[in-house]
């Protein structure tokens, strides 16, 4: 029987590794439910036949690879019989776990593994006992919209009771197979990235004396340009709006969050320019350090960072949505192995990105 329980979730392992195309993902960090119904297929340790049953859960997406899920459920086996006197019965239970979901990847069809940890109170015959269950299996989702996915997993179950009287003459320790199918329901519009809002937009009618102007010099005519008076220096799409700017001159003291003189009369410019021309879009502040020091003492070193710039930005009345996120040195646009590439690396970028 357990081997029969090996073959099967292996075989949903290799279904999901066999997903050849990756879609770049969105980040998502949606609550949802998931109502499931459940066929369980009992190890021959019970001595009952295979049983049915369904629950909820409740969970949190936490980053591209990670879910993370309440669950409550009620199963029954029928067809309990008691090996010392001949006893017939059915068995209930009805537990919870908190289950760690790990996506091999995210798109339409997403495998991943989970394993899952939780108590289970078992009743047969008028006696009951509370045991502990630990669950590790395989499944996927299928995204029908972007607010319901089928999914459906397979696990092998451990059932200890700690010696409750359940089964005169019989074991404690109980092997079952569970499927499980059902439905995700993410709570929340799905987001969105930039490339799907700007195909959202409609080109404006041409006015003959616009076409030669750009007013604020970010290549875009003022005909075309959706976004009048663009930070100078911004990476901007086809209707000028910005997308992406490095706050060149916004530097730090060594070693340290606080900005310069210099850092805070670049930033009064920038929070002018933000004030005068709001956009819808929330803005992501990413810091950047180069490779001088550990990994982890630079990723903290880059939060403090960006979150210094979103706080002196709110400061001088900017309304926009801001995100500090700091990234430490592992997107680098220069060689760390000169001076002039670490001085280009250590940098403040302003993204703008839909929510």
């Amino acid at each position: 029987m357990f081997k029969k329980h090996l073959i099967a979730l292996s075989a949903v392992v290799g279904l999901g590794l066999a997903a050849s195309v990756q879609a770049e993902t969105l980040p998502d960090t949606r609550w949802y439910a998931a109502p499931f119904a459940s066929f369980i297929n009992t190890g021959g340790d019970r001595g009952a036949n295979d049983g049915w049953g369904g629950g909820l859960g409740l969970g949190k997406i936490i980053n591209e690879h990670f879910n993370v899920e309440l669950r409550g459920f009620y199963q029954g086996y029928d067809h309990y019989v008691n090996r010392s006197n001949g006893l017939t019965g059915n068995w209930d239970v009805t537990g919870g776990n908190v289950d760690l979901q790990y996506y091999l990847f995210r798109d339409k069809f997403s495998p991943y593994a989970v394993a899952g940890l939780g108590a289970i109170n078992t009743s047969v015959r008028g006696d009951s006992g509370v045991g502990f269950i630990g669950e590790a299996g395989a499944g996927f989702t299928y995204e029908l919209l972007d607010n319901l996915l089928l999914r459906s997993d397979v696990r092998y179950r451990y059932n200890n009771n700690f010696g409750a009287n359940l089964r005169s003459g019989g074991t404690n320790e109980f092997h079952d197979l569970v499927v499980n199918m059902g439905f995700v329901i993410p709570f929340g519009p799905k987001p969105t990235s930039v490339v799907e809002a700007k195909q959202e937009f409609t080109p404006p009618p041409k006015v003959a004396d616009c076409s030669t102007k750009d007013s604020d010099h970010d290549g875009v005519s003022d005909c075309s340009d959706k976004c009048p008076g663009t930070i100078s220096g911004s990476k901007v799409d086809f209707y000028g709006c910005p997308i992406r700017i490095e706050l060149k001159g916004v530097h730090f003291k060594y070693n340290s969050a606080e900005l310069t003189e210099n850092a805070q009369t670049i930033l009064d410019g920038v929070a002018a320019s933000l004030i005068a021309y709001p956009q819808d879009k929330a803005i992501e502040v990413q810091g950047h350090t180069s490779s001088e020091g550990s990994d982890a003492y630079n990723l903290k070193l880059s939060q403090r960072r960006s979150q210094s710039v979103v706080s002196y930005l709110k400061q001088k009345g900017v309304n926009d949505k801001l995100y500090a996120k700091g990234y430490g040195e592992r997107d680098p646009v220069a060689d760390n192995s000169t001076e002039e590439g670490r001085s280009q690396n250590r940098r403040v970028e302003l993204v703008w990105i839909s929510e």
